[in-house]
């Protein structure tokens, strides 16, 4: 979580100065050494630091991937294109469960890590290689101004040494010495750097001033709050109330398959309505009402069968909440921002949702000392998101995705294997 939250911003900044394959090539070949790292690990710290570096590799793709999906599904589709992305999160997640105990139970737990790093390299190598990604919203990734530049830089290179005189360098007519030249591109390199945090803070402000991203992301991160806490009490709680035996496979088992069905429903559902905006808070809200009346009933009900119909038709519902609300990041910002928006929805949702959410149930249940109502209680917060969400349906909301009246950022998209030339000096 660590590297992930870190790591979401930096990579949605970058998008603007390189290449977003690329950055995702980076993303992923620092995931494949850190997992190297959990396989060869030789203390508890070692290994920590590793899982945090894996969090990069994920913040590569939260930023970047949904944006390009979302440029290159078919109009009628994109909503069931995401939907299909965001359903390998559940499907990940069960088939590491059976990876993990096959290669674990058989051989040992290091090669576990050894065959998913090892896996990983083709789709690290093929960031660097595929034809430069070029997002909308952004400029071409060669422009002519940008190869002009190089041009000249490259000619002055050429003539350097006849341009020499006493450890000076004549550049368009004027002496400057090296340690001079040097601290130029020093001072040119800290502008830049400078320049960058005031563009991320102007594009920080204008994400927190718009009411349908706000209100969307409000919902979101009431939502993860339930849905992050069930995740790590929903076995312990089922276990106290109806006294399951296996409460991990069964919970487990019904987030995974609820997971994959529900989030692609949600996708495909929103299509047919129209995927619009508005539609998707009507989705959203919907969804998540239906789903929290079915969760809170399943915990009202005294039997174990029948907790576990209408907690899975539930979950079902509620999960059916992926692909519309990443649809309505997307699209109620311009589109140069959009990795920024993925990303900052990314971070709050956990930084607000899922990471305090867990000690918060625990020290309610402390309190309380009831299950019952404490799962009761927390899943009641589902309509809190439901509400939010439903405030959505009223805004003003604006389909910007398609917005050409904005200026194509300026800086040039460059593969981050590039000579190293700063094209700002020039």
């Amino acid at each position: 979580m660590v590297g992930l939250l870190l790591a979401s911003p930096i990579f949605a900044s970058l998008a603007k100065s390189y290449n977003p394959f690329r950055l995702i090539g980076v993303g992923l070949s620092v995931w494949t050494l850190a997992v190297a790292g959990c396989a060869s690990a030789f203390s508890f710290w070692f290994i920590a630091i590793c899982r945090m570096l894996v969090g990069v590799g994920e913040a590569s793709f939260i930023s970047l991937a949904a944006p390009f999906i979302d440029d290159n599904a078919p109009v009628s589709q994109k909503t069931a294109w995401l939907a299909m992305f965001y359903m390998c999160i559940p499907t990940g997640i069960a088939l590491g469960y059976v990876y993990g105990g096959f290669v674990g139970g058989h051989f040992h737990w290091r090669y576990a890590f050894w065959g998913e790093a090892l896996l990983m390299v083709p789709f690290a190598v093929l960031g660097f290689v595929v034809k430069p990604l070029q997002l909308k919203g952004f400029s071409p990734v060669e422009s002519k101004k940008a190869l002009t530049s190089v041009d000249t830089v490259s000619s002055i290179t050429d003539d350097s040494e006849a341009s020499k005189l006493d450890g000076r360098m004549l550049v368009r007519g004027d002496s400057i010495s090296a340690d001079e030249l040097s601290k130029i591109s020093k001072s040119v390199s800290i502008h830049n750097i400078l320049n960058q945090l005031s563009q991320f803070a102007k594009d920080m402000k204008v994400l927190l001033v718009d009411k349908v991203y706000v209100v969307n992301v409000l919902g979101y991160i009431a939502y993860n709050f339930v849905i992050g806490a069930y995740s790590y009490w929903g076995p312990k709680a089922g276990y106290n109330i109806y006294h399951m035996k296996s409460a991990d496979m069964l919970f487990g088992g019904i987030t995974i398959v609820c997971g994959i069905l529900g989030t692609i429903s949600g996708g495909f559902i929103l299509d047919r309505m129209t995927a619009t905006i508005s539609n998707a808070f009507i989705l959203l809200s919907g969804a998540t009402f239906l789903g929290a009346i079915f969760c809170f009933s399943a915990f009202c009900l005294r039997s174990l069968y029948g907790f576990i119909v209408l907690f899975a038709v539930g979950e079902l519902l509620v999960f059916a909440t992926q692909a519309p609300v990443n649809y309505v990041c997307l699209h109620c910002v311009k589109p140069s921002l959009r990795p920024l928006s993925m990303a900052i929805s990314t971070v709050s949702i956990h930084i607000f949702g899922d990471v305090p959410s867990s000690p918060l149930v625990g020290i309610l249940q402390d309190h309380i000392n009831n299950w019952r109502y404490t799962a009761l209680s927390l899943t009641s917060i589902l309509f809190l998101a439901a509400g939010i969400w439903f405030i959505g349906v009223f805004l003003r909301s604006v389909d910007k995705s398609n917005d050409g009246s904005q200026q194509v950022s300026t800086t040039r998209t460059k593969p981050l294997l590039d000579g190293n030339v700063d094209e700002s000096f020039l």
